[in-house]
């Protein structure tokens, strides 16, 4: 299971890598890989902090715009089953399949 942490404002994916010992944290939603690597939560973050600006400093440097953003739209493939089904669901809740998929994905993510 996958565990979020936020520093300085940007979302981390953090797991622990078993073969290291270590935690391992991921930012997204950036353009570029931005991870880093501790043995305990506070040392995620002061690890995190650095990467992060270190990040962002490259970025500036080159012209980057450092956080991706995103079209609103992305393709869900299904297998067909799924899709009538969930084509059902929406239609007894009297919604588009969009506002179906919206609704369960705000639910998820709280």
């Amino acid at each position: 299971m996958n565990n979020m942490m936020e520093i300085s404002g940007h979302r981390a994916v953090i797991q622990f890598d078993p073969e290291i010992g270590l935690f391992r944290g991921e930012f997204v939603g950036l353009n570029g890989g931005a991870d880093f690597y501790a043995d305990s939560v506070e040392g995620l973050r002061q690890e995190g902090k650095t990467s992060l600006r270190v990040f962002l400093e490259m970025c500036t440097e080159k012209g980057i715009e450092p956080v991706k953003h995103y079209s609103g739209k992305f393709q869900v493939r299904l297998p067909p089953e799924a899709h009538a089904r969930a084509v059902e669901m929406a239609a007894a809740r009297g919604v588009s399949l969009n506002r179906l998929v919206q609704d369960a994905l705000e639910h998820v993510a709280g």
